[in-house]
């Protein structure tokens, strides 16, 4: 529960309300008896070399000192040891105040947290990623690893979607991806505007014609909750199996322990037994509204 610190080594702004943290952890030098709570501090805190390693789909709590902790999903490449990377939309107190710190600024990280996407089980299949909005910076390391080790999946296809042309995670990556012989890439908005051409439509839409062999796919789904629904219901109609459908759910997480209980899902607890977690087994759930 006590958090490690760490600093921030770089702001990356990804949309108008859209953000990037790139964090290096910090450890006391030797001859100091107290952490400190703000970068004036910093002067007693060396870097260390390696953050926690960390699996794709996990996440961590960032505590902002004096305004409080929240969860993000850890969004960077977990081969790269030397930073933490989180990408957060600004919707609360915590992220409005997380969106005005800048490089040197120290926060509070307790984590990594709970369970993750099925990388290894996907060997020798298709793989499948479906990302609404922000959605997609929970699913990033997950390609990532998949893109590391490419020859062991089948075909891999990413879908995204998002309000609109401006509100596009991480648009020189997907550049980069759209590139790749080895990677099909398909992009869709809700409204087209600034000259968009490509898709036009919400992304479950995108599931019907892309690429795969869905009795040889395993798919990772992550976005809004009603979008993660009828993504489900559309691979499954596709002929995926449910037991083969991955969704990371976002609740009300506090304790990342599965102690407090805010975060309860059925069952479930979501900081705990998730945010991974495989559709086949909360399918009943996740169609009740009142949950």
């Amino acid at each position: 529960m006590v958090p490690d610190l760490y600093r921030i080594h770089r702001v990356r702004n990804e949309t108008s309300d859209t953000f990037t943290l790139e964090l290096e952890a910090l450890e006391e030098k030797s001859g100091s008896d107290e952490k400190p709570a703000n970068s004036e501090a910093v002067s007693s805190m060396s870097p260390r070399k390696a953050a926690p390693s960390f699996a794709a789909g996990q996440f961590n709590m960032l505590y902002v000192f004096g305004v409080g902790e929240i969860p993000i999903s850890i969004s960077g490449d977990s081969a790269q040891s030397k930073t933490l990377v989180h990408t957060t939309r600004v919707v609360g107190t915590v992220t409005r105040a997380m969106r005005r710190l800048k490089r040197g600024d120290v926060l509070g990280v307790r984590g990594p947290f709970g369970s993750h996407w099925p990388v290894g089980e996907a060997e020798g299949s298709d793989v499948v990623i479906v990302a609404g909005g922000i959605g997609l910076a929970p699913l990033r390391p997950a390609l990532y690893n998949v893109l590391a080790q490419r020859e062991k999946y089948g075909k891999v296809v990413l879908l995204y979607g998002t309000r609109s042309p401006s509100d596009i995670l991480f648009q020189r990556e997907l550049e980069t991806w759209r590139s790749r012989f080895d990677l099909e890439v398909y992009v869709t908005v809700d409204r087209a505007e600034g000259g968009w051409r490509g898709n036009v439509g919400v992304v479950t839409t995108l599931i019907a014609k892309a690429p795969f062999d869905p009795p040889n796919a395993v798919a990772m789904v992550c976005g809004p909750e009603v979008m993660m629904r009828f993504a489900a219901l559309e691979l499954e109609s596709r002929g995926v199996g449910a037991d083969h459908v991955f969704l990371s759910l976002e609740r009300n997480m506090k304790c990342a322990i599965g102690f407090c209980g805010h975060c309860q899902f059925g069952p479930a607890f979501v900081c705990k037994d998730g945010p991974v977690l495989r559709y086949s087994r909360f399918k009943d759930w996740i169609a009740r509204w009142e949950i």
